[in-house]
């Protein structure tokens, strides 16, 4: 166990609180921390890190307008930070599943020629990523930018946008991690492990969504960095019961997180429910991730219509009840709120929720 310093998230919409915590950690590399279940690695070059410690500044992100040692700090923490909440979220998904999930290898600093950036995804490798590495792992990688942009600090300064030193973003692109190993929305298990698909759906959004609620403890979960979108706005991604199916737009050429917002939302819902009852938020975690699970493995052939099947929100839904029935009634009335409900398709679901909200307007 090494002493690092971290962000904590405490439901408020900036990076945390800076905190010292126990990170366990395989191996130290001069731009890399390998842990059990990852390796976090900066790929701008240089050394960062020259012993055994991991207590750096965040230096307010760093970026093009600080120094070289200020950078450096910033760089490092990052590196530390992404290690520490990539750690977190996969112990939890290990603890709920009963088993862990494949070695994740996270690279920062990616993607940032002709211009920076201050994003992430995750990825599978497949011929056609022309900007992609020559090699990625078959088990996935997630990819977060250098940086690009500023965003204000908690002391009204500004604060480099570098999704390192962004929790939800991490977490979110580990979500995505998860998905591909339990439910597995698009079927890359049928295959070659080199020509998957990084095409995400909306149940594979949502639920990175909502494990990110889960980790950052708020349903306001990009609200550092989207602060300025209304909280009304999808684009802001903010669970709250707002969203039901009524809102849902679906198609290939549709953005996967807008709808993926429903489903997310949905789900914290669902959980504020199973908690208002007494019972233990993580009964409902571990619900949807073993129902996750099992969903993932009905295919035997990688065929239209199982691809089909899988995006269907109400598949999605029976297996979580299946996983735990004594809270079906619970989650099925949360749900349904939300105009999901068992046995229809997505497209059903939405003209059903879209007749009712027609039918209140006029009344």
């Amino acid at each position: 166990m090494i002493p690092a310093i971290v962000y904590i998230p405490d439901g408020r919409p900036w990076p945390g609180q800076l905190r010292e915590v126990a990170l366990d950690v395989l191996e130290l590399r001069p731009t890399e921390v390998v842990l059990p279940e990852a390796t976090v690695r900066d790929e701008r070059g240089g050394r960062l890190f020259n012993g055994s410690t991991l207590m750096f500044d965040p230096a307010a992100g760093g970026g093009p307008l600080a120094d070289a040692v200020g950078d450096r700090q910033a760089r490092a923490f990052g590196v530390t930070n992404t290690a520490f909440h990539v750690q977190r979220a996969l112990r939890l998904a290990s603890a709920l599943l009963g088993h862990p999930l494949p070695h994740l290898l996270v690279r920062i600093g990616m993607h940032d020629q002709p211009r920076r950036w201050h994003g992430g995804h995750y990825r599978l490798p497949r011929p056609s990523l022309t900007d992609e590495p020559a090699t990625l792992s078959c088990a996935g990688e997630v990819h977060l930018g250098g940086g690009a942009g500023f965003l204000p600090a908690p002391d009204g300064s500004r604060y480099f946008h570098a999704p390192a030193h962004n929790t939800a973003i991490i977490c979110h692109e580990v979500g995505h991690h998860l998905c591909r190993h339990t439910a597995d929305f698009r079927l890359n298990r049928l295959r070659p492990p080199a020509q998957q698909t990084n095409r995400k759906i909306a149940l594979d959004e949502g639920t990175a969504d909502f494990l990110t609620a889960i980790l950052l403890g708020t349903s306001d979960i990009y609200g550092w960095h989207r602060g300025a979108i209304a909280e009304w706005d999808p684009r802001r991604r903010k669970l709250q019961p707002r969203w039901t199916m009524a809102h849902f737009v679906g198609g290939r050429d549709r953005d996967p997180h807008a709808d993926g917002t429903v489903w997310a939302s949905a789900c914290w819902s669902a959980r504020e429910r199973v908690i208002a009852t007494g019972a233990d938020a993580a009964r409902f975690d571990a619900a949807l991730l073993r129902g996750m699970e099992s969903a993932g493995a009905d295919a035997a052939r990688l065929t239209k219509e199982a691809l089909s099947r899988r995006r269907q929100f109400s598949r999605l839904l029976s297996a979580i009840t299946r996983a735990d029935p004594g809270l079906a009634p619970v989650v099925l009335t949360a749900m349904a709120e939300h105009g999901i409900r068992p046995g229809a398709s997505n497209a059903a679901l939405e003209g059903a929720a879209r007749a009712d909200l027609t039918g209140e307007v006029g009344r």
